[in-house]
């Protein structure tokens, strides 16, 4: 490998730790970024992190671990973050190295929510990375089975193809399958847009609409997501291959995403702040939908389900009344 050789991993949370599973597979050490030094010594006297991923056994001998970021970005040429997107800009707010000379990867799927940008704007524009060094990491796969060594597939996206395959190759094992493309754009919106939409399949799964209905409104969701992401950035793509289709998919209707868990939650009869303080981890499409909302404000796409999860969650208008109103521009 040519251009990566230090990696280094910006989060502690169940992605973040799925990833430097798959890392340790074929590098021999990493970097990583914890915020706490207390959970940096739990983690070295239990030999995994002390709160995600409990299960999954690491040789802390070949990982550098610091609460200082700047230890880590200083000491890595290939930087992946994997933090919720809402909490972006205060992990990298005492950064003083700069971001510049790094190969930037993002693992986040969500967008910086006051400037509404996908992560690879976000470091483009604000930290001055150029485009052509900043990679995508996608679905469809979720932590929980990347834990348990079960077949998953990633898709690396990257406009610098030779250096998207390179990273292609580092996330390679004997449980993960890659894919590369250039599409850093597309790949983006559309992990943003899956978590929308799993919400809405969430809540209606927690009013009671059956399979019949779910299989309407992930059909009709993944039409949404092409009219969006094919209207913000127009190039040839095929919304059908894995990391946009399959991600979708796996989100909406797996057990282990946190979305549809959310969504479940106030379909239910869950407030929004009764939801959030019950689940353990962050459900990325709360603050998708409120950025979209308003970045397609400018755009002006026919967003049913979109506006539907929007009007639950910050109209407060009846998940009931919302999803029936819905039911009726579906096809």
């Amino acid at each position: 490998m040519d251009e990566i050789s230090k990696i280094g991993v910006i989060g502690s949370g169940s992605w973040a730790t799925a990833i430097a599973k798959i890392l340790l597979a074929n590098v021999p050490s990493i970097n990583w970024y914890f915020r706490s030094d207390d959970q940096i010594k739990q983690f070295k006297a239990k030999h995994h992190n002390p709160s995600y991923l409990t299960g999954v056994l690491f040789d802390t001998d070949r990982i550098h671990f610091s609460s200082d970021i700047n230890e880590v970005v200083q000491n890595s040429d290939t930087l992946v973050f994997a933090v919720p997107s809402a909490f972006v800009k205060s992990a990298i707010q005492p950064l003083t190295v700069s971001l510049k000379d790094k190969f930037i990867v993002s693992a986040i799927k969500g967008l910086v929510p006051d400037e509404h940008l996908i992560m690879g704007s976000y470091f483009h524009k604000i930290h001055g990375v150029p485009i052509d060094r900043v990679g995508v990491i996608t679905g469809p796969c979720h932590a929980e089975e990347v834990a348990l060594e079960r077949l998953s597939y990633l898709t690396i996206a990257c406009q610098d193809i030779r250096l998207g395959r390179e990273l292609a190759a580092l996330l390679t094992c004997s449980f993960i399958m890659t894919t590369v493309t250039d599409d850093i754009y597309g790949t983006e919106y559309a992990a943003v847009l899956k978590n929308i939409m799993a919400i809405a399949s969430g809540i209606c799964h927690g009013l009671g609409y059956g399979d019949n209905f779910q299989a309407v409104l992930i059909s009709n969701a993944i039409q949404e997501m092409k009219r969006f992401v094919d209207t913000v950035h127009p190039i040839s793509r095929d919304i059908k291959s894995s990391a946009y289709l399959g991600d979708l998919l796996v989100t909406c209707y797996s057990q282990f995403s946190r979305n549809r868990t959310f969504g479940t939650m106030l379909g239910k009869g869950y407030s929004v702040k009764s939801a959030q303080m019950e689940m353990l981890m962050i459900a990325e499409g709360y603050y998708a939908v409120k950025s979209i909302k308003e970045i397609n404000d400018k755009y002006k796409v026919n967003m049913p389900i979109t506006d539907a999860v929007y009007n639950i969650i910050y109209e407060k208008i009846s998940p009931a009344l919302e999803i029936r109103l819905l039911t009726e521009q579906l096809r």
